[in-house]
């Protein structure tokens, strides 16, 4: 047996073990080079090291450029609050808690790395205020300081992860979106040609659910050049345009059309093969060709054809036909969770400033810690599924990581004779953290024991601090996740189904406000594109969460039928071409969705009596009406979860 197999039965993962001792190494090398600048506390560049540690190249480049974005901006902000407050904790514990409820409102509203520099804002603030606030005379020296060792840390990792780390591969993504795109014609070929209705129903759901995977980890694919950006920007408008094509033929299924379904196999089986030649995407041209333009089904066909290509010239592949604007009728609009983002402000200006109450009270010496702790519970993990669930693992490492800083301090330091050698001293705790990084028991504690072991030791000589100081700091970080775990519980309990039920709700009430809105068909590709993310992300959640999977993506799916023939009345009431029959059942069928979520069953009825008024005169957008009703009637449990 190799020593590998030997590491692999003890539940070592080599690979990561590979990628968390590189890192490791770097950390080391941060430590280092932050002593021989003399900088105060050189155990923070080792910290960053390990945070700004990612397994591409993009990735390292994009989150280590947000890392010192946001630590230059929440130095600034620290600097700040400390001159204004002189020292004095109370209208410093006010300002910092405020400053967080922004950031996190912020990074709970972005995405990527752009939200993780928000939020780094917000903590980074915390280290230059509340770490040294007996010295404000000093404040400008601590920010530089501070803000150069992070710096330090980002470089190092740079540098030594460029070296060692692959550039990410995009060929996964693509091959994924190109075997989704094949099983969406083939589909759409079975309805043409008259397919069973409830087997295609099963199909689309399941299609939707990797279209929903695959939206979930484009982010960091885009991450570290422009071009990378563009393609997943392309990415995404293809699955947007998908989601149309789908929508199409779930209305084009009702009739039979062997020519176009024959176009459609033709292409799949081109894309099925791998074909990166025009071959397919001029059936699909041919396609759209014989459904006609003005159609449902002929725009959605043409639509996808301009949106592939469009992805393939941003991966810089040549394509024979030229690119023209019509991929442009789908823009990306990305879910904001605004009912998130605010929750979370209001959570973490909370427990900063009931903690601060008590740093104030009390005068504990080590509340600091405790707070700075809880600066960074309350921001980064806002933005998981359960946070309260995380807050377990984090507790145990974060302990972990306590007993490693005192073992260190206190059975390992006193050898030293100089503090070259108390920094040398410290690397094999800092290499010992790969070992966690790697076995699937402990890699759910690994990163908060690299992370507090290093904040907790400040390696100086001769040492300083006791052991009841040192156990009183330890204690204070560690009852960072405690408080957090009560408050992810108590103060707007977070996990996917409550994710889940807001955006139910977001999602329905965003069908009433297009209602409501006049204009809303001269916004449709923000409504659109708006609310095909959000089923991406609903059917997610409900995956996550455990809810009916099929009850929640035929609830999504009527929210965009519905709101297609919101969109439809409103076109055809504003150009006054209906007669007066037809517009009072458009404008009523109007004013019932207004309140779908408390009345879906009148909303379908309206809904129903304005597509047979449009009968005759507007056969397309009465069947778009007729079959929106139908959706809604069918869904009306949907519906009324967000009454």
């Amino acid at each position: 047996m190799t020593p590998g197999q030997r590491m692999g039965r003890l539940g070592f993962d080599l690979p990561r073990l590979n990628f968390a001792f590189r890192t490791a190494v770097a950390a080391c090398l941060a430590l280092f080079i932050a002593w021989l600048l003399g900088l105060e506390h050189p155990q923070w560049a080792a910290m960053t090291v390990w945070a700004a540690a990612q397994p591409t190249r993009g990735q390292l480049l994009e989150k280590g450029l947000f890392r010192a974005v946001g630590t230059v901006i929440g130095v600034a902000a620290g600097v700040g609050l400390v001159a204004v407050s002189g020292g004095d904790p109370r209208p410093l514990v006010i300002g910092l808690s405020v400053w967080i409820g922004l950031c996190v409102a912020a990074g709970n509203l972005l995405r990527g790395y752009v939200s993780y520099g928000a939020m780094l804002s917000g903590y980074s603030a915390s280290m230059v205020a509340l770490l040294d606030t007996g010295h404000p005379d000093h404040v400008l020296s601590l920010g530089a300081d501070r803000a150069a060792t992070i710096m330090v840390g980002v470089l190092t990792a740079l540098a030594v992860g460029w070296l060692l780390t692959p550039a990410a591969a995009e060929n996964e993504m693509t091959g994924r979106m190109r075997r989704v795109t094949a099983r969406l014609l083939r589909d759409l070929a079975i309805a043409l040609r008259g397919g069973n209705i409830t087997t295609l129903g099963d199909e689309q759901r399941a299609l939707l659910a990797e279209m929903a995977a695959i939206d979930e980890v484009l982010d960091p694919h885009g991450a570290g050049s422009f071009r990378s950006r563009q393609a997943v920007r392309a990415m995404r408008t293809v699955l947007s345009v998908q989601i149309s094509l789908l929508l199409a033929g779930r209305r084009a299924g009702h009739g039979r059309d062997g020519g176009i379904a024959d176009l459609l196999d033709e292409a799949a089986a081109g894309f099925e093969a791998g074909n990166g030649s025009d071959g397919p995407l001029a059936r699909i041209d041919a396609a759209a060709a014989l459904a006609g333009r003005g159609t449902d089904l002929g725009d959605a066909l043409q639509t996808l054809g301009e949106a592939i290509r469009a992805h393939r010239v941003a991966l810089g592949q040549h394509v024979e036909k030229a690119v023209h604007a019509g991929h442009a009728s789908h823009p990306v609009v990305l879910h904001r969770d605004w009912i998130g983002a605010r929750q979370a402000s209001i959570r973490a200006t909370l427990c900063m400033l009931l903690v601060g109450l008590l740093w104030v009270v009390t005068g504990w010496e080590a509340a600091p810690f405790l707070l700075l702790g809880l600066s960074i519970m309350t921001t980064i993990f806002s933005t998981f599924d359960n946070p309260a669930h995380m807050m377990r693992f984090v507790l145990l490492g974060q302990v972990f990581g306590a007993f490693g800083a005192l073992a260190c301090r206190f059975l390992v330091w006193p050898f030293a004779g100089s503090e070259l050698q108390v920094v040398l001293l410290t690397m094999p705790f800092i290499l010992g953290a790969s070992l966690f990084f790697s076995h699937r028991r402990t890699l759910p504690t690994a990163f908060d024991y690299a992370m507090v072991s290093l904040l907790l030791l400040h390696p100086t000589y001769p040492l300083t601090g006791d052991f009841s100081s040192m156990l009183s700091g330890a204690i204070a970080v560690v009852l960072a996740p405690v408080v957090a775990l009560v408050a992810y519980r108590l103060i707007f309990p977070l996990n996917a189904g409550k994710r889940l039920e807001a955006l139910i709700v977001m999602m329905v009430h965003e069908l009433q406000d297009m209602a409501r809105a006049e204009d809303a068909s001269q916004h449709r590709l923000t409504w659109r594109g708006r609310l095909y993310h959000r089923l991406f992300r609903m059917i997610r959640f409900a995956e996550r969460s455990g809810d009916t999977h099929r009850d929640v993506t035929d609830g999504g799916l009527a929210v965009l039928s519905v709101g297609y023939s919101i969109l439809s009345l409103q076109d055809l009431v504003r150009s006054g071409a209906l007669s007066d029959g037809a517009e009072r059942a458009a404008k009523a069928a109007l004013e019932r969705l207004k309140r779908v979520s408390s009345e879906p069953e009148k909303a379908a009825a309206a809904l129903a009596r304005a597509g047979g008024r449009l009968s005759t005169a507007h056969p397309r957008e009465s069947a778009s009406v007729a079959g929106a009703a139908e959706a809604l009637r069918a869904n009306v449990a949907f519906m009324k979860r967000a009454g």
